[in-house]
């Protein structure tokens, strides 16, 4: 069996863990991992704390289920282990508190300092991950205690760094063993989890694979899209970040999508973007609530040149690991 001191310490089968990708997870998705074997995660990025359901709201009410109806829900569906992902680009104290409360056996950590948050989710029974995108990151979340560290490469979809996954994981290794890395950017498939565990990480998380799953709750389009895309079509959005200016003590990091007529439109006009932001920001949110952002920044990474067809979260997970075995026992075959 493919097992690593990763699953070890998180009472898993399988070195594979789902990225908490924020509104574009659900109890469902995080459910079907973890029963699996692997570690679903829930994200809590642009997801509503209270659900929006009132006849009285003059908005479009979110097509995203609520932290309050989603971290029950995901108790309900499994009782493996699972994460909840927090990020730090836009801190929220309220939803860090309902995760406490939750008691969730993981917290994830991403796009920023985690600072005192670590020793927190510990006062709380939770272990902790954090996601980095440079070596420096990587050693100031070792000396913060955090007990996995996420080495993710600029491959990934969403929100990542300058620096590629073959680069950085073996160097994230190095900086801060003894504590297990997770190898994430550019990996969809077995082939993907067998390089990262010999460049010396202790599993994968992987986004892109999973949003390409029944259990995603994302348009059928955005899937398709997916399916459909090669990995030069999954482009680094830059104009992001003039919409949505990052606070000062978050990572420097720029997301990756599959391109849109929004996503050309506004990287030819990034100043015209930041004059125009506001707007721009209240169209984004809008779609996210609408579940129509494949129409304008439908994140994906480029993994999509090897994501095909859409399937069951566990079948997924099933064939990663299946693939892994084969390539690893060939590799070995090979050198003898």
């Amino acid at each position: 069996m493919l097992r690593t001191r990763l699953c070890n310490l998180f009472g898993i089968e399988f070195p594979i863990i789902q990225a908490g990708m924020g509104v574009f997870t659900s109890a469902e998705l995080v459910a079907a991992v973890s029963n699996a074997g692997g570690l679903g995660s829930l994200g809590t990025g642009l997801r509503p704390v209270e659900s929006l359901k009132s006849a009285l709201l003059l908005r479009p009410l979110p097509v995203y289920a609520s932290l309050k109806e989603e971290l029950p829900r995901i108790r309900q569906l499994t009782n493996r282990p699972f994460a909840v992902n927090y990020t730090l680009a836009q801190p929220n104290e309220e939803i860090f508190n309902l995760i406490l409360e939750v008691k969730p056996p993981i917290i994830s950590f991403a796009l920023g300092d985690p600072g005192d948050l670590v020793k927190r989710a510990h006062a709380a029974g939770s272990l902790v991950i954090h996601q980095v995108g440079t070596v420096q990151q990587a050693k100031q979340a070792a000396e913060r205690g955090v007990d996995v560290i996420i080495a993710q490469g600029s491959e990934s979809g969403g929100f990542s760094g300058s620096v590629a996954a073959l680069a950085l994981i073996p160097q994230v290794v190095d900086a801060v063993r003894p504590i297990p890395v997770v190898a994430s950017g550019g990996i969809a498939d077995g082939r993907g989890l067998a390089a990262a565990l010999i460049l010396g990480a202790q599993g994968i998380n992987i986004g892109t694979r999973f949003l390409a799953s029944v259990e995603a709750p994302i348009s059928e389009i955005w899937k398709k899209a997916i399916i459909s895309a090669n990995s030069q079509d999954a482009v680094k959005v830059e104009v992001w970040n003039d919409i949505f200016p990052r606070r000062a003590a978050a990572y420097d990091t720029v997301p990756r999508a599959i391109h849109t007529p929004f996503i050309e439109k506004w990287q030819k006009s990034r100043q015209a973007a930041q004059r125009d932001a506001e707007r721009l920001r209240a169209e984004v949110i809008s779609a996210i609530q609408q579940g129509k952002m494949e129409e304008f920044i439908p994140w994906a990474g480029q993994t999509v040149g090897l994501v095909h067809e859409v399937l069951p979260a566990a079948e997924i997970l099933r064939r990663i690991v299946s693939e892994a075995e084969e390539v690893l026992e060939n590799a070995t075959n090979t050198l003898n």
